[in-house]
């Protein structure tokens, strides 16, 4: 369904917006988090440290679809909001030629430069081979992945958040029920896991499309606004100015976690397999603020988009404090619970202990300036300013937290908590200059200027 986001109760508004998004998200994850309890239990520690170290890959590569995703929905949004029906088909249009190419390249590269890429992030040698076969088959997978991705953007720029969520859930039963399969009686390993997360894309990408289709979501059908009708320059430079900054922001972020693969790698097989399940349950808990997040991009571009600012700005606002009350809850869940939740992915002592020491200092006070600094970068994109979303979180994830990885684990000497506590401490700068940002209002001139 289709929400008219410019009225009605803000409140309201972000509820009935984000829960459908993070039932969808919580969804999405159940990916990865499937293949690391399965394999984990089947397959052991040297299993799951190949799903985690493939997966920071595989975040990487998301990181492109993603970009295109934020354009899609911004674009979408901000011509909902101004009525420009005629505009959206166009635009949609070179966004499918431009995620289409852009799929293409990345699995040459999987297929190509797959295995120097597992080199290169230090995977432990005992997992891989295991990293290597994951990626090289999640890689033929991309198109369906930004293909899924794309056109749920498209929706939730239109209002709809309830899409998504519906066939993303009957993929889900699909990708376990395949990963306890693929990986248990035909014993493919870790190969398999990832066949099973790539089908279960497919089956999401292909329900999407037959959803779309028989869905109106302007004044004609989809297959119209699916087509190319007319590939202008301009539109491919709307969507450039917009995609690569976030395109740019989610890669470095990705990268980022990347490279602390490296740093975690490099204490054992042990701190290398807990990492991987202490940023999963991270994850997890940072989903509200991503979903929240996106509500806003939505509700700023198509307020925006409507020349309502005022709307705009109490969105955020109302959004910033349901955000902090949510987060605060799963990370009180999330710290009550940390031993147990690590002893689901595996029995290992040492990884459960590192799992939960993790847990305990990345999973804490911190997430209150995670959450503050995801949604005034969630309102920045909403606003088209990809750009300074991206150089916040540039400043968050390479100039802080990788350096104070560095510092506290190398310089200092504190070993994995070095690492566990570069990572706590890291959002705090970027929160204050999103909150700097925000109420000086330099956004309304942002707005104009990406309108105009």
């Amino acid at each position: 369904m289709q929400r008219d986001l410019t009225r009605g109760n803000v409140f309201l508004a972000l509820i009935q917006f984000a829960i459908p998004v993070l039932l969808g998200n919580l969804l999405q994850s159940c990916y990865t988090i499937a293949d690391m309890a399965i394999v984990g239990n089947l397959v052991g520690s040297a299993g799951l440290a190949a799903v985690e170290s493939a997966s920071r890959v595989c975040y990487l590569i998301a990181s492109i679809g993603t970009g295109f995703a934020v354009a899609g929905t911004v674009i979408a949004a901000r011509e909902r909001g101004a009525g420009n029906e005629k505009g959206l088909r166009e635009r949609v249009g070179a966004l499918a030629l431009l995620t289409a190419l852009a799929a293409t390249a990345v699995t040459a590269t999987c297929v190509l430069a797959g295995e120097s890429i597992i080199a290169a992030i230090g995977v432990p040698v005992e997992a891989r081979e295991g990293a290597r076969q994951y990626l090289l088959v999640v890689g033929f997978g991309t198109i369906c992945y930004f293909g899924f991705t794309t056109m749920c953007a498209i929706l939730r720029g239109l209002g709809d958040a309830t899409g998504p969520l519906a066939y993303g859930a009957v993929s889900v039963v699909l990708n376990v029920a395949l990963d306890i399969l693929f990986v248990g009686p035909l014993g493919m390993g870790v190969a398999g896991a990832a066949l099973a997360t790539v089908l279960a894309q497919a089956f999401s990408f292909a329900t999407a499309i037959a959803r779309v289709a028989r869905k109106r979501v302007t004044e004609g059908n989809v297959r119209d606004n699916l087509a190319l009708p007319r590939l202008q320059a301009a539109h491919f430079a709307e969507i450039a100015k917009i995609g690569i900054p976030a395109i740019a922001q989610t890669a470095v972020l990705n990268l980022s976690y990347l490279l602390s693969t490296g740093m975690f790698n490099a204490h054992g097989l042990a701190v290398a397999a807990a990492s991987g399940i202490g940023l999963k349950i991270n994850t997890i808990v940072a989903m509200p603020c991503w979903a929240i997040g996106q509500a806003v991009v939505s509700i700023t571009a198509q307020c925006l988009g409507a020349g309502k600012e005022d709307r705009a700005r109490k969105a955020a606002l109302t959004a910033l404090w349901l955000n902090l009350a949510i987060v605060g809850l799963f990370v009180f869940l999330v710290r009550l619970f940390a031993r147990d939740i690590v002893s689901l992915f595996s029995d290992d002592p040492a990884v459960i202990a590192a799992g939960t020491r993790y847990l305990l200092v990345c999973c804490s006070v911190n997430f209150v300036f995670y959450a503050t600094m995801f949604l005034f970068d969630s309102f920045a994109t909403g606003t088209g300013n990809t750009l300074f979303a991206m150089g916040n979180s540039l400043l968050h994830s390479v100039a802080l937290r990788l350096a104070l990885s560095v510092l506290l684990d190398r310089a200092l000497g504190w070993g994995a908590d070095g690492l566990y506590w570069g990572e706590a401490l890291s959002p705090i700068v970027p929160c204050l200059v999103g909150i700097g940002w925000f109420l000086s209002g330099i956004w309304r001139k942002d707005e104009k200027g990406v309108k105009g």
